[in-house]
């Protein structure tokens, strides 16, 4: 009698995992971002600083300055975890933290009620399009309401209007937020909306 082989099961993937980054996770943070600081040196810093600032710092001044803020107990992201790996990142923090948007057309301020933003997603090359960019997002709506937020905005890119490749995604896609609950509330150019949750009054 003939005995049929096995099918292979694949082994199931672990959980993505969402937390806030701290000191105890600046090595985590250091891993997952690499020699080259996730993009050409800037470890996030981009748009916490001005053009000159940046260009300085550009590598080990920007690695610096993202460990103090860590270090500092400022919590300036969100880390996903597959198991004990850390497989991406998210920038949240409020609106005015973030110097570049107060000199960009695109992403002004839509009205004077104050919001936090997202505004940097880095996501590992063999985790991308699997669910992580998501879960980040709904990681830092949550983190942003534990500490008062009442509105958590974005800007990210629609690649229904313009084709973009991952790697220069870092503000995130259209769909992830919608995904998320986010609504659109203005487009001032075809490819970037600004998008909004509401969360209430927040909660301390």
């Amino acid at each position: 009698m003939s005995v049929l082989p096995r099918a292979r099961v694949a082994p199931r993937r672990a959980a993505i995992r969402c937390v806030p980054a701290t000191a105890s996770r600046w090595p985590d943070v250091e891993r997952l971002f690499g020699e080259h600081g996730a993009c050409a040196g800037c470890w996030c810093m981009w748009p916490r600083l001005s053009a000159a600032e940046f260009r300085k710092g550009r590598g080990a001044g920007n690695r610096r300055a993202l460990k103090s803020l860590v270090v500092r107990g400022t919590r300036p992201g969100i880390l996903a975890y597959r198991g004990r790996a850390p497989v991406g990142w998210c920038a949240v923090a409020p609106r005015e933290t973030y110097r570049r948007l107060a000199r960009s057309r695109v992403m002004a301020p839509v009205d004077e009620r104050r919001a936090w933003s997202v505004v940097c997603f880095f996501v590992a090359r063999e985790e991308r399009r699997a669910g992580v960019s998501a879960a980040l997002l709904q990681a830092a709506v949550d983190h942003a309401a534990r500490r008062g937020a009442a509105i958590v905005e974005g800007y990210p890119l629609d690649p229904s209007t313009k084709r973009v490749a991952d790697a220069f995604a870092w503000f995130g896609l259209k769909s992830s937020f919608r995904r998320v609950g986010f609504t659109e509330v203005a487009r001032r150019t075809k490819s970037r909306p600004i998008m909004r949750c509401e969360v209430g009054r927040g909660v301390k």
